[in-house]
């Protein structure tokens, strides 16, 4: 299973970061981006109430139950061991956390799942990747900009990069340009207010921005 989630993450390149959007629109939601191109979907803990957590593993079953192969999803904001196992549980096949821990990252390892954990310097990318992470996501993108990224893929170029924060369908290009195998994308395609809204179509459009920018 891990290959083929990396090789899919590579292929797709787009995460879309659901933050925020509770269970019950999930399908709509995921929906909305299947039909914009995005294959890719991180749904990240709500970390404030046992009850949000619980809503975050549901929306992750329901994407698995829903989209099956065609959708690949993961968990982020993923802060402990006990959230790896919830996770796994609930049908994620990734673990995505703001953070470079190594408890998680070896337990997801350990679990057979593809970790991507987070990270801002060349220390913690390099700490990250000799834990056993898969992929490091560098956070805030948007503000470190395609140069830094350019800059660590010198010495780390072995080290399989992400760019998260900041990324849009203008500068998502250049981010892979810059040595990013793929970009995770959150409010800027995953808008909560456009679900609340119920304009789905307009998240299908920009989905498409995205996999168009991408695709050149």
């Amino acid at each position: 299973m891990e290959r083929n989630v990396l090789e899919f993450i590579r292929e797709h390149k787009i995460i879309a970061i659901v933050r925020g959007i509770p269970s019950a629109q999930i399908v709509q939601l995921v929906q909305a981006m299947v039909d914009g191109g995005v294959r890719c979907v991180e749904v990240t803990f709500d970390q404030s109430s046992e009850e949000k957590r619980q809503d975050t593993l549901k929306s992750i079953s329901t994407i698995r139950e829903t989209f099956g192969d065609q959708v690949s999803v993961g968990a982020g904001t993923v802060m402990t061991v006990e959230q790896v196992h919830q996770a796994r549980e609930a049908g994620a096949e990734y673990i995505i956390s703001p953070n470079v821990n190594e408890a998680v990252i070896r337990e997801t390892k350990a679990l057979g799942m593809v970790s991507i954990p987070g990270a801002y310097t060349p220390t913690e990318t390099a700490a990250a990747y000799e834990y056993g992470a898969d992929i490091v996501k560098l956070f805030p993108a948007g503000i470190l900009g395609p140069a830094y990224i350019k800059a660590l893929k010198a010495p780390l170029k072995h080290i399989p990069l992400t760019a998260v924060g900041g990324v849009s369908p203008e500068n998502c290009a250049s981010f892979i340009e810059a040595g990013c195998i793929g970009v995770g994308c959150g409010g800027n395609l995953v808008s909560a207010k456009l679900v609340n809204e119920g304009r789905f179509d307009e998240i299908t459009k920009t989905a498409e921005a995205y996999m168009k920018a991408l695709q050149g």
